[in-house]
């Protein structure tokens, strides 16, 4: 009987130890002259020897064929180490008893039951504990719960968490299993750290992947957060990616160049021995300080070798002034070319149509193009023989491209980095992108490698909402500024008639009755153009504050901050923001940029000493990760600043630029119908198919609904404007850190620009003016007073005007 236990135990079937009865059964067919007691003793055992088949079995599936390398380590892990350790238990326990050990075989021989089972009775809650483990990596059959084969990053997570545990040995064990699971973990982690590669084994299973919605040229990435272990922070794992992304890069390049091949493979050998240094240094269970230490220490050391020539701080500082000139029309005459060009394209193809009805006038992908070559074109026209060539401008025009808006286009926004969830949820979704044309179209900057490594898929789409946002509101200005453009609508055109027509009795009654004419028009349109000089005042104020207290003190902030220059008069913006500047004052050129170089070429080393911080700041080379960690909280306070998170302002602005569309549109077509309203009654020129008469009342009428619309619109816009600044009166600006994995923590108002190169995870935001300012200026030019007292011009042949 003993030799029967102890062979189910190992794992054998045997008719004693029925492993398809269920615990507790008191029925045993085979064996029916077993006492209660026996049975009751004999059901331990046999609970140990069915968890002890099924583990086997199943810990062999695992290993054969689990997609996860990480649960076939663990369990490879419990079928060697505890499974094995468990069956040198039996064969002690066997050699014991052969022995007439003392502590199994008492008198006569006789090896008690109750003896035997309490030297088994801890395996049971172990083995138990190990078919949990082993069913959690891949649920059984008779599983109902199971979703189905784990990440290896949910075995880390359930393992880590199963070591806080009262027992003693199940938290040996967990410590034991863990251990397996993390070096195979860094297995995986060393291949992309060390050279850029993903695992050739289980790489569906690796927290980075082959990004396949990528529609450029090179291979690109993405980062899954459902494939990261909770030990790994959000900044840490975009360092991973950083890493593994230079070391592409690195590695494209230097198969395209074979010059100092030799020093190349040199200096990566001297890295990667670095490199092995700081990972072999980390001990299980894997810390998470000591694991963010290893990888920001990696990241450093490609930052000052081989990234500080592959992406050199100018070439960074030159896109992002880029950025700033176009995409956030820092550069004015850029935003009035694209919009004469859309607006000729649109007119010009759409002369015949009704003015105003736009609707349905598809733009397609090339006409967008030939408009956007057209503004190029017109900017270098600009230009003189005299000035100097603006590579910008010939980067601008090779960068960027004017695409029509789509459903696919719109997965950009989706973030790569992992860091949670991306800023552009936080935008509100009401859309500014169908104003330059009736069809949605975004202006957007081609990011080719190695800028890939700075700029994401997700921080072109967030400037994209940013432009078709200001440049909606440029374009209301400008077309209403165009307004006044309108000579036969402001005053008698043609001039009258003079001597001797104007002597006769005719002239005198024709010019009477023009004279009544003009009067009865000047007075009609007073309202309108009331209304339209106030949208104008408020458009320009609400833009004045985007463009120059928001973007480019925000811009001039990051510049100092990423340069290290300090604040000097010279360095402030411009009292008229949006107007273009010389090549010689933009950052990138000149003698600034010759020192950025020198302190981006890595040629100085940081002094030992931690108390010398300046010294330290001085010296330390830039990061690009780093840079992109900054980069990405100016993005956010940009987006917090420009109140496109807020979706009652955005709301209203978008139906007060509609609805400015619509009076420019009407004001249009009644100075048309008025010109042949008067070629009929003075000329006598006929046109039997139009009732000019009839249509100019209707006309009017939609110009009056159109300006009490806006009345409302600009009345709802600064309602909300003060809405918010009662909100940010009382409590702190909150700024979304896109380089911190907790989303909610606020980051902390700005200080001044320092005096030297900072550290750029310690970035913070420059704080813009609050909205009182801009609400100062509304009041002052006595914009709501003047709504509020409700001008009204009735129509033709209605009661007399009143006020």
């Amino acid at each position: 009987m003993l030799h029967e236990i102890l062979l189910s135990l190992s794992g054998q079937p045997s008719p004693l130890l029925d492993t398809q009865t269920e615990k507790g059964d008191p029925t045993r067919s085979s064996f029916p002259l077993l006492s209660p007691p026996e049975k009751a003793l004999l059901d331990s055992l046999a609970r140990l020897s069915r968890l002890h088949a099924l583990l086997r079995a199943h810990t062999s599936k695992i290993s054969a064929a689990h997609p996860s390398t990480i649960c076939r380590a663990v369990s490879t892990a419990i079928a060697t180490e505890h499974l094995g350790r468990f069956q040198k238990k039996i064969v002690e326990v066997e050699k014991s008893i052969l022995l007439n050990d003392s502590s199994y075989v008492g008198g006569y021989g006789i090896v008690p039951l109750s003896t035997l089972v309490g030297e088994f009775a801890p395996w049971t809650r172990r083995m138990e504990w190990l078919w949990e483990v082993a069913r959690f990596m891949k649920p059984d059959s008779t599983q109902d719960r199971g979703p189905g084969n784990c990440s290896g990053a949910a075995v880390i997570d359930y393992l880590r968490k199963e070591s806080q545990t009262g027992y003693i040995d199940l938290e040996e064990m967990a410590v034991q299993l863990v251990k397996a699971a993390e070096t195979a973990w860094m297995r995986q982690l060393s291949m992309w750290l060390l050279y850029g590669n993903l695992p050739t084994f289980g790489k569906e299973d690796f927290f980075i992947q082959e990004d396949t919605s990528n529609e450029g040229d090179g291979l690109d990435f993405v980062m899954h957060a459902d494939l990261l272990p909770k030990f790994v922070s959000s900044t840490t794992a975009s360092s991973i990616l950083f890493i593994g992304k230079s070391l592409n890069h690195i590695r494209a390049k230097r198969k395209t160049s074979t010059a100092d091949a030799s020093q190349s493979s040199l200096s990566q050998v001297t890295l990667q021995g670095d490199h092995i240094g700081h990972l072999s240094s980390l001990a299980s269970p894997i810390s998470r300080t000591n694991f963010s230490n290893a990888i920001t220490a990696i990241r450093l050391s490609l930052s000052q070798t081989a990234l500080s020539k592959l992406l050199p701080l100018p070439k960074i500082l030159e896109v992002l002034s880029l950025l700033h000139d176009f995409l956030l029309l820092g550069r004015g005459e850029f935003a009035m070319a694209l919009v004469s060009q859309a607006d000729k394209r649109i007119y010009g193809r759409h002369r015949s149509r009704t003015a105003g009805s736009l609707d349905g006038l598809a733009i397609k992908e090339g006409e967008a193009m030939a408009v956007l070559t057209q503004t190029w074109a017109e900017l270098a026209s600009l230009q003189n023989e005299e000035d100097p060539v603006d590579d910008e401008l010939e980067l601008a025009r090779d960068l960027l491209r004017l695409s029509v808006s789509s459903k696919k286009s719109s997965r950009a926004a989706t973030p790569q980095d992992g860091s949670g969830p991306s800023l552009i949820a936080e935008i509100s979704s009401v859309s500014f992108d169908d104003l330059l044309f009736p069809t949605p179209t975004s202006l957007s900057l081609q990011v080719r490698p190695p800028l890939d490594l700075f700029l994401a898929a997700s921080d072109i789409a967030i400037y994209s909402r940013i432009h078709s946002y200001l440049l909606g509101i440029r374009r209301a200005q400008i077309r209403l500024g165009d307004l006044w453009k309108h000579t036969s609508l402001r005053r008698s055109y043609p001039s009258p008639w003079g001597p001797p027509r104007s002597n006769k009795r005719g002239g005198e009654y024709q010019l009477r009755i023009r004279r009544q004419r003009e009067n009865a028009r000047t007075v009609q349109m007073r309202r309108i153009w009331a209304t339209s000089s106030a949208s104008l005042f408020v458009l320009s104020e609400i833009g004045s504050y985007f463009q120059g207290e928001v973007i480019n003190g925000s811009w001039q902030h990051l510049r100092e901050s990423i340069e290290g220059t300090s604040s000097s008069p010279l360095s402030r913006p411009a009292s008229r923001p949006g107007t273009s500047s010389k090549a010689s004052s933009r950052p990138g050129t000149g003698h600034s940029m010759k020192q950025i170089h020198r302190t981006a070429s890595g040629e100085t080393t940081a002094t030992d000493n931690p108390f010398n911080q300046s010294a330290q700041l001085h010296h330390q080379p830039h990061d690009p990760e780093a840079l992109t960690v900054a980069h990405r909280r100016y993005i956010a306070s940009l987006v917090q600043s420009l109140f496109l998170t807020d979706v009652p302002f955005t709301s209203a602005l978008r139906s007060l630029l509609t609805n400015i569309d619509h009076l420019i549109a009407l004001v249009s077509r009644l100075e048309a119908v008025q010109r042949n309203l008067d070629l009929e009654t003075d000329e006598g020129v006929v046109d039997a198919l139009a009732d000019y008469a009839r249509e100019e009342t209707s006309i009017r009428h939609e110009l009056r609904e159109t300006c009490n619309e806006i009345e409302t619109g600009i009345k709802d816009v600064i309602a909300r404007l003060r809405d918010i600044d009662d909100s940010r009166s009382g409590e702190g600006r909150r700024l979304f850190d896109l380089g911190n994995p907790n989303r909610t923590a606020a980051v902390p108002v700005a200080a001044p620009a320092p005096t030297q190169p900072m550290d750029m995870y310690d970035y913070v935001p420059r704080k813009a003016a609050g909205v009182d300012r801009l609400l100062m200026k509304l009041d002052f030019g006595s914009l709501n007073s003047s709504l509020d007292q409700g001008y009204y011009y009735p129509l033709p042949g209605t009661e007399g005007a009143q006020q």
